[in-house]
């Protein structure tokens, strides 16, 4: 089944067991390129053009709306699908996945109706939410003021993942009064600039790089009071920190999986040895079995920490009842994403003990994982994600109520 708008044309997806399946078929389809893509650090607009086709941007919205609002677990599934093949693809719609769920906490029903139509059309919003130079996450110099000509939105915005080749922007701004508002605009908007001067690393294909808004004009219907979102129990950061920790899961995961063929393939008479029931122990190396061994369990540690936490997301809701179900929430997730950071970490390192001094052929480009590992965990340092849960569970200390747990 598909829609139709100006946006976009997109399946519609309404089971856990067809979006699984649509996350595993779209992980195939871009699988062969992602070296390339890692090594051009171009906007792979074809890979995206077909993510927005594919249904799975659309698996959160409201059924209220039309949508099928799947769970937190099938989110969190698919995004793992998707990372272990390619985590700066699966990084593109994060912030898409938040605005969803800001929409569905904080939307007018006019907003809901227009935003989640376009959404289940294919359109996919990009992010234009951080700013540099400030005093903190929300000292924003970004500003939507009311003029002759109507609202106009002017600021410049940086790691904006995703908004390159989104259909609209969502932008956090002040409004006249000094209050923080969520503008969506359209990226072909008069006066938006979208820049590709991203140049690190890893998770080179997220393109996350700046945004100018010169006196964009706004819809003052697409524009959402956004500061006491965070003043009441929530699970926003939480969700978005869900999507961050699959991110993780998904990097652990493919660099096992590569450590592992490489291994195989390159190494046969290791493996024909440990076939042959350790017949030549010469040849045989119990040290390389010890170590994958080790690491595959990590990874399947990381894997079902990020499913038990989603689960709890489930249980929680996007409208938690009250501060401590919401902290359980974000607690759940702050484990899930700390722990899976340092297990992808570590496999993405430990895949140069287990393959050899040949792991590091470039053709191979082994090295984009550790690469994208270390780039993606630098997004929000995980020692403060231990410190929260373990002044959670120690101290009955509530974790800060923000964007970033």
């Amino acid at each position: 089944m598909s829609v139709t708008s100006p946006a976009a044309q997109a399946e519609l997806l309404f089971s856990a067991t067809e979006t699984l399946a649509a996350a595993r078929n779209y992980a195939a389809s871009i699988a062969s390129g992602v070296i390339e893509r890692d090594r051009a650090g171009a906007v792979p607009y074809a890979e995206l053009a077909a993510l927005d086709a594919s249904g799975l941007l659309g698996i959160t919205v409201p059924g209220t709306h039309f949508g099928p609002d799947l769970s937190p677990v099938v989110l969190a599934e698919v995004i793992r699908t998707i990372a272990a093949v390619d985590p700066a693809i699966a990084q593109v719609p994060q912030a898409h996945f938040l605005f969803v769920d800001v929409l569905a906490a904080h939307g007018s029903p006019a907003q809901q109706e227009r935003l989640f139509a376009e959404v289940l059309a294919g359109a996919r919003l990009g992010n234009g939410l951080a700013e540099r130079g400030g005093q903190h996450a929300q000292d924003l110099k970004t500003v939507v003021l009311k003029g002759p000509g109507g609202l106009r939105l002017s600021g410049r915005k940086y790691y904006c993942t995703g908004a390159i080749s989104a259909r609209w922007i969502g932008v956090s701004a002040l409004d006249d009064d000094g209050r923080l508002v969520l503008a969506f605009v359209e990226r072909d908007a008069p006066g938006v600039q979208v820049g590709d001067d991203w140049d690190v690393m890893g998770q080179r294909a997220t393109v996350s790089g700046s945004a100018v808004f010169d006196q964009v004009p706004v819809d003052p219907g697409l524009v959402i009071p956004y500061g006491g979102a965070f003043e009441v129990p929530q699970q926003l950061g939480a969700r978005a920190q869900l999507v961050h920790a699959a991110i993780q899961a998904g990097i652990a995961g493919g660099a096992l999986r590569d450590a592992g063929e490489f291994v195989r393939t390159r190494a046969r008479p290791f493996f024909e040895a440990t076939r042959a029931g350790w017949a030549d122990t010469a040849a045989a190396d119990p040290h390389t079995i010890h170590r994958f061994g080790r690491l595959a369990t990590r990874v399947r540690a990381a894997e079902a920490l990020l499913a038990s936490a989603a689960a709890t997301l489930e249980e929680v809701t996007r409208f938690p009842r009250d501060a401590g179900e919401a902290a359980r929430g974000s607690v759940a997730v702050a484990q899930a994403k700390a722990f899976a950071s340092d297990v992808a970490v570590e496999v993405a390192s430990d895949l140069f003990a287990l393959a050899g001094a040949s792991a590091a052929d470039e053709r191979h480009d082994l090295s984009r994982h550790w690469r994208n590992a270390r780039t993606h965990a630098s997004h929000d340092p995980v020692d403060w994600k231990y410190h929260h849960v373990g002044n959670f569970l120690l101290s009955h200390v509530l974790p800060p109520n923000h964007g970033q747990l």
